[in-house]
């Protein structure tokens, strides 16, 4: 690619992803703080950190949608705008409101990152797509542990206030505007290879369907009247109108594979596993003997290892075979924290609990990519973003669980999500090796 400058370009992304992983660390800690000091809810606090999710996926789509005409330059302004305005206002947050607003702009910020950068990077390294994005997805959880040292730093061993802890966010996000600023951001793979918008639209499978539904989940996740009651049997008849939509409109109406609704409706499960796990963090292991941060910095540091090594694992495994080991590691994680006692066997189920979940993420976007790359980067901002709106529905529910029957409860109904994951990926497998037979799949 003529006068790009691919290595500038690649650090500017992971930076910009950076900054994004850091707002989680801070999140996961000052949940305690709006807790005690501002008398918030944990329910309230769930619903308020919703839009740092929910804003995500609207910006992703929103991206998705838009970048091949506004360009991938415009998107990552609009991520650096987003981002300032948004720690401004968390600066100020002192109750349900402010926290709400201030995580809308966080989140429209976070998410035209991941609109602009993962379709960047996959157009910037095109014959190694999943290596190079779990490269770049190890900023996220890098980010983290970043993070959650530097909490741990400024908020229990310097005893100063959060504010000071937010405020340290200006320090990435002047670097990654400066990379950016005058460099030549190439078209998407999408334009470059000649595939039209509608035919990137037809190989979603059923994108009208999918973004009907995430607009629901994003009502849901927003107004606590709306709140899932699965006591219910309403829950179960939407979902079960949204598959046969996704059957008629993918398969009647597109006549396309439904491999694509597939890989979605997985991101919804490793995204609400990983996330909703770890945003709660605090108040599901703080009676486990040993700082939740530092079980935080832990389970994020063997992620971002495990991710910047995952080239060799992936051309071993596969990825359908790297996600369905992941999904069965992170269900016995899950349920070993479930059952920790002491800082020893904590520390120790976190490990199993951050090897399980490592690959999820970057891994699912890599099979979008290369199984379904027509889909272009639609679809991967499409599954970032309902991976997301996923996430913001389950932290209120996580929250009220934790409140009402305790953190070993909500782990052990949390297992079940990876669960349902091992079954998913053992169809994902079949229909990929059909699919594509002549691939090591």
């Amino acid at each position: 690619m003529e006068n790009v400058n691919q290595k500038r370009l690649f650090i500017a992304s992971c930076l910009a992803l950076l900054v994004t992983a850091i707002t989680f660390a801070i999140r996961a800690k000052i949940e305690g703080v709006f807790s005690t000091d501002y008398g918030l809810t944990k329910e309230q606090i769930g619903y308020a950190f919703g839009p740092a999710f929910w804003g995500f996926a609207v910006a992703m789509f929103a991206g998705g949608f838009i970048i091949d005409i506004v360009k991938t330059k415009t998107i990552v302004r609009m991520a650096f705008g987003m981002h300032l305005i948004g720690i401004v206002l968390l600066l100020f947050a002192k109750d349900m409101t402010s926290l709400f607003i201030a995580n809308v702009f966080i989140g429209f910020g976070n998410g035209s990152v991941e609109a602009a950068c993962n379709p960047l990077i996959a157009t910037l390294f095109p014959n190694k797509k999943t290596k190079m994005l779990n490269r770049f997805h190890v900023w996220f959880p890098g980010g983290i542990v970043i993070g959650g040292v530097l909490a741990w730093l400024v908020m229990d061993k310097l005893d100063l206030r959060w504010e000071i802890l937010v405020s340290l966010l200006f320090i990435p996000l002047a670097i990654y505007g400066f990379l950016f600023f005058g460099q030549k951001i190439p078209e998407t793979e999408r334009v470059s290879s000649g595939v039209s918008y509608k035919e990137m639209m037809r190989n979603v499978g059923a994108p009208f369907t999918i973004i009907a539904t995430v607009v629901l989940m994003i009502l849901v996740a927003s107004v606590p009247s709306l709140s899932l009651n699965f006591n219910s049997i309403i829950p179960f008849l939407v979902v079960g109108a949204i598959v046969v939509l996704v059957i008629v409109e993918g398969r009647l109406i597109n006549k396309i594979s439904l491999l694509f609704p597939l890989v979605l409706f997985c991101m919804l499960l490793t995204a609400s596993t990983e996330l909703g796990t770890t945003q709660w963090i605090n108040a599901l292991l703080q009676t486990n003997g040993i700082n939740p941060m530092i079980i935080l910095v832990v389970v994020t540091g063997i992620m971002a290892v495990g991710r910047f090594f995952a080239g060799g694992l992936i051309h071993r495994l596969n990825p359908t075979g790297v996600l369905l080991g992941s999904a069965i590691i992170a269900t016995v994680g899950l349920w070993l924290l479930s059952i920790s006692n002491g800082a020893a066997m904590t520390l120790l189920s976190a490990a199993v609990f951050a090897v399980g979940v490592c690959y999820f993420w970057p891994t699912m976007i890599g099979v979008a990519s290369e199984y379904v790359p027509k889909s272009g980067a639609l679809g991967m901002s499409i599954l970032g973003g309902a991976g997301f709106v996923a996430t913001s529905m389950v932290l209120p529910i996580m929250g009220k669980s934790i409140e009402t029957s305790g953190p070993q409860i909500t782990l052990r109904n949390m297992s079940v999500l990876p669960i349902i994951l091992i079954v998913a990926f053992i169809v994902l497998t079949i229909l990929i090796k059909q699919k594509f037979p002549k691939t090591k799949n």
